[in-house]
């Protein structure tokens, strides 16, 4: 934690002073850094997009940035990346909404429970007028969300396999660290304990946790098919994320330079999505040959009463509740 914390003071005071010189931004003689954060290994799509981008951009400005993707959540869990990218000593990852509610709560209607039916429907209202004005949101926070991504939908995992609503109770869950995902599984019974996604594993090996929620991509590649063995696909939750950058390197930026880096970020959006949707099959092919075992949800009728409660608690959080019917029958 020290080493994390003397990096980011480090980061941010190389980054002050390279925003206190504009004028060397993308010269060639010497190419800018960029910090950039991603939580998995060099296979995981998380970080094969920033090797794609670091390409695009080395391709249109070359030798004007140079990528430093950090691995293997080494600069600490979403929460604390976000706090690295706000002050500037990160400049750049991708981030799941959820965790980007802490600064705009509006974004909780892309984590909205049993709301969108598929990756289809989740794409149509990101590119939409609700995906734009989050944006603008994220801006006046700091962060400057240049694409939409979508990690896949959540699925239930636990020690044992859990298909009903009721079999919850009780049950010392880990949830992400946001109001809308402990209202969620608060609303079944459950136990809810915020845990940063980088501490998990351990959390659920010594019994802190006995399940959680989460993508499959995410499950294989935290190993976790080793302590929370069973699945249930509830595809409760579609996990949207955005590739984003820090508020004050982009205001170094001129404008051609920004038109290039939107440019190879909404790129890399679509490479990611493709990469996500290869991934989930690998995984699952790792998890069932570490004894993953898949199950369907039963009563269905009940979770998704136990997700409109979660509707009604933020709907004034989140626009209203007719927004959110009209999302619901979105074509």
């Amino acid at each position: 934690m020290q080493n994390r914390r003397q990096f980011l003071h480090a980061s941010l005071a190389a980054g002050t002073a390279m925003l206190a010189a504009p004028a060397l931004v993308g010269r060639a003689r010497a190419a800018t850094p960029l910090t950039v954060a991603s939580l998995f290994g060099d296979d995981k799509p998380e970080t094969r997009v920033w090797v794609k981008i670091g390409a695009l951009l080395d391709q249109k400005l070359p030798g004007a940035f140079r990528l430093n993707i950090v691995k293997n959540g080494a600069l600490g869990g979403e929460k604390e990346v976000a706090e690295g990218v706000k002050l500037g000593a990160i400049q750049a990852s991708l981030a799941t909404t959820s965790i980007l509610s802490g600064w705009v709560p509006e974004i909780q209607i892309l984590d909205l429970p049993f709301l969108f039916r598929d990756r289809q429907h989740v794409r149509k209202v990101v590119e939409g007028e609700i995906g734009t004005a989050l944006k603008k949101k994220l801006a006046d926070q700091g962060f400057v969300a240049l694409g939409y991504i979508n990690y896949g939908a959540r699925e239930l995992l636990a020690k044992q396999p859990i298909t009903k609503p009721e079999q919850l109770k009780g049950v010392r869950m880990r949830v992400i660290q946001s109001r809308l995902h402990t209202k969620l599984w608060s609303s079944f019974g459950a136990i809810p304990i915020g845990i940063p996604i980088t501490e998990t594993y351990n959390a659920l090996q010594t019994g802190v946790a006995g399940a959680m929620d989460l993508t499959k991509s995410a499950y294989a590649g935290f190993k976790l098919y080793e302590v929370v063995p069973d699945m249930t696909e509830t595809n409760h939750i579609w996990s949207s994320g955005v590739v984003y950058f820090s508020q004050m390197f982009w205001n170094g930026l001129t404008d051609a330079q920004k038109a290039v880096f939107q440019e190879v970020a909404s790129e890399g959006a679509h490479t990611f999505n493709q990469l996500m949707i290869e991934d989930e099959t690998t995984s699952m092919k790792l998890a069932a040959a570490h004894g993953c075992k898949v199950f369907q949800p039963q009563e269905m009728s009940e979770w998704e009463k136990g997700a409109r409660s979660v509707w009604s608690d933020f709907a004034p959080v989140v626009g209203g509740m007719d927004r959110i019917e009209s999302i619901r029958s979105a074509a």
